[in-house]
């Protein structure tokens, strides 16, 4: 399995979409809700990502941004003037999927001939192991399309509102598409900065063992035996991997297991014991001593927050 797919298959939108905002100068829509991700996608004309103390960034059709949370932002036609208490136009807050005004007129539609088309969707992504590549994000990223991907933009733009069963579904199975292609994109970028080991994954003496580690995580591997699939000695696997991951090949091992334990024990159908199991622990007293060690509480405790919070999210009022 690809590394990059396994960490962002559980990356979807669930009814995430906001709508297409038909936007005319001058404009501003705030978006507070708080998500992990928020993908903006002109499909007509341009704006500003101006993040919560960063810096404007211009995004054009042709083009996708990312927004990482939970700091509001806000998308706009004047970066400067844009941001202001008290500007004509009003500000729209955009929450819960709901576009709020604020003294400002209701979405006009394309027969005002409007300049700029948004369309946006969040993620609200609470699993451990897409996390470990979306935390080294920059607040916000800008990304070109490296295919002509405007047949796409203009079914999109199609689809919504378009009252047909299964909208929602397709457009969030879209979305998600142009969100994980406007990621890999972002991280074959010069000016990205993943982490140490998402770039050791092309090294020759590295790679082989971090996929070996990450193909089957329950397996019982030694450094000898991870070494034997780069064809290197220990000492050089040991070596090579740690300067490019910033951890030893069992330290690594043991934090990835950890990792996907966390996403296993919000499933209430297992068990800890069955948890162990699943990532390489004969019993669930070592698995509950290396996760507390590591995640600093027992899995039967982070298991409780973890209900509870999704308990709380289940509750909140939409709208």
């Amino acid at each position: 399995m690809d590394v990059f797919d396994e960490l962002l298959r559980g990356v979807r939108g669930r009814g995430a979409v906001f709508g297409r905002s038909v936007l005319c100068a001058p404009w501003l829509l705030r978006f507070t809700d708080g998500a992990y991700l928020t993908l903006c996608l002109p499909l007509r004309g341009a704006g500003w990502i101006v993040p919560e103390g960063g810096e404007p960034l211009r995004v054009e059709v042709g083009e996708a941004a990312i927004v990482r949370g939970p700091a509001p932002f806000v998308f706009t036609d004047d970066p400067v003037d844009g941001t202001r208490p008290g500007r004509a136009g009003g500000v729209r807050e955009v929450r819960w999927g709901q576009v709020r005004d604020a003294g400002a007129p209701p979405d006009r539609g394309p027969e005002f001939d409007c300049p700029t088309v948004l369309l946006a969707a969040t993620y609200d992504v609470q699993a451990q192991v897409p996390q470990r590549l979306l935390r080294a994000l920059p607040p916000a990223l800008v990304v070109p399309d490296e295919e002509d991907c405007a047949p796409l933009r203009d079914y999109l733009e199609a689809q919504i509102g378009g009252g047909r069963p299964g909208d929602q579904i397709v457009l969030d199975r879209l979305l998600d598409w142009m969100l994980v292609c406007t990621l890999r994109d972002w991280f074959d970028r010069p000016e990205a900065d993943p982490p140490g080991w998402y770039g050791a994954l092309g090294d020759e003496v590295a790679g082989p063992a971090l996929r070996a580690m990450h193909e089957d995580p329950a397996y019982p591997w030694t450094t000898a035996e991870l070494a034997s699939r780069a064809g290197v000695s220990r000492t050089t696997l040991a070596k090579r991997f740690t300067e490019l991951v910033g951890d030893g090949p069992v330290a690594y091992l043991t934090e990835w297991r950890m990792t996907l334990a966390a996403d296993l024990l919000t499933r209430p159908e297992l068990t800890v014991a069955a948890v162990a199991r699943r990532v390489g622990y004969a019993d669930a007293f070592g698995f509950s001593a290396a996760f507390k060690r590591l995640r600093g509480r027992s899995p039967s405790a982070f298991r409780q927050e973890a209900s509870a919070v999704d308990t709380v999210e289940a509750a909140a009022p939409v709208g």
